[in-house]
């Protein structure tokens, strides 16, 4: 799928009686709240880090879940995509392209390259320099 639109739910029967609105496709996440004073946030997919899947037991009730993407964005570090259908698709989407739009452009995930543990020349098995 090229494209997901999700509205936050209610935890409640999983109603989308909410006005947020995410849109996640293979360049960014964009985020729109409210309904007369709107806000929209966008995270460009190449500076997601990390994302995480987390299903209370309600949520798992009414089929639904939160995905949390950890970014460079400095805006919104940790974004939120809360009470939304296909959270474990979202999630596997979100890994796979934001992986695919580093190679795209060719940009180089940089964290723990200067950590004890590993060395700068050897990233991954490949020799840098």
């Amino acid at each position: 799928m090229d494209e997901y639109v999700e509205k936050k739910r209610w935890l409640f029967l999983g109603l989308p009686f909410t006005f947020t609105t995410y849109t996640i496709n293979k360049k960014k996440i964009n985020i729109r709240k409210g309904l007369l004073n709107t806000t929209e946030d966008d995270t460009l997919l190449y500076r997601v880090t990390d994302v995480k899947l987390v299903r209370s037991l309600f949520e798992k009730m009414a089929g639904l879940g939160t995905v949390v993407c950890y970014s460079a964005d400095s805006t919104d570090p940790a974004l939120h995509l809360t009470h939304i259908k296909n959270s474990s698709a979202i999630k596997e989407f979100i890994l796979e392209e934001s992986e695919e739009e580093r190679r795209r452009i060719r940009t180089l995930h940089t964290m723990g390259l200067n950590s004890p543990a590993g060395d700068v020349d050897d990233v991954d098995g490949v020799d840098m320099f």
